[in-house]
């Protein structure tokens, strides 16, 4: 026990000695469970993912459609606003840049923002740069395996930081669990969080926790 808590304790000072623990965050070992509403059910006859709004063409997938799209797989440190941060996960998933480049979504000119709509009538918004960062995922893995329930099965948005990046990473919760649809927006529109308060920015390096911050 005391081996255990004295290497974890080891672990997060150098991680902030190397620069990769951002203010105010503490290293876990664990994967916490944080979300709202009820975990949901899924059933793969009927479950879809809609792309809506900017977009020169609505699409939706199938899940057996959306599981032939092209993969990518990302190494992330994560960090909630709730102070934990958890070091090298490992995802797979459909990188929404490459659905772009690869023709599969044709975003208007006018899209500038991403609104994330999840079971529960949960949303997050994030600014199309983040969105098309290699940092942010539609991942459908964790660490080889297939997302648990609690974790957001069968598809979230994870989004962290990238060792050796300099793409902006904001807090964990600017990922949603249990995605159904992408709705690209020219103006931004407060998701879930956004509206009870939290920083619409959530920059985890400025520690952009709340927006009264």
């Amino acid at each position: 026990m005391l081996n255990k808590l004295f290497g974890r304790r080891d672990d997060e000072d150098e991680k902030r000695q190397s620069g990769r623990l951002p203010p105010g965050q503490s290293l876990t070992q664990r994967f916490p469970v944080l979300h709202y509403g009820p975990v949901p059910s899924f059933n793969p006859q009927t479950w879809s993912l809609r792309v809506f709004g900017e977009v020169e063409q609505e699409v939706t997938w199938t899940w057996e459609q959306f599981n032939q799209l092209p993969r990518t797989q990302i190494t992330m440190d994560l960090h909630c606003v709730t102070r934990w941060s958890k070091f090298d996960t490992a995802w797979e998933g459909v990188a929404l840049a490459t659905l772009i480049a690869e023709g599969f979504i044709k975003p208007k000119p006018s899209a500038r923002y991403l609104l994330q709509h999840c079971e529960n009538d949960f949303t997050v918004n994030i600014p199309i740069e983040v969105a098309l960062a290699p940092n942010f995922l539609l991942a459908t893995h964790y660490d080889g395996q297939p997302l648990s329930p609690d974790h957001g099965y069968p598809l979230r948005g994870v989004i962290g930081h990238i060792v050796g990046s300099e793409h902006k990473t904001p807090y964990l919760w600017k990922g949603g669990k249990w995605l159904r649809g992408l709705e690209f927006m020219a103006q931004d529109r407060l998701g879930f969080w956004e509206q009870a308060g939290y920083h619409n920015e959530a920059d985890v390096w400025k520690e952009e926790r709340f927006a009264y911050d």
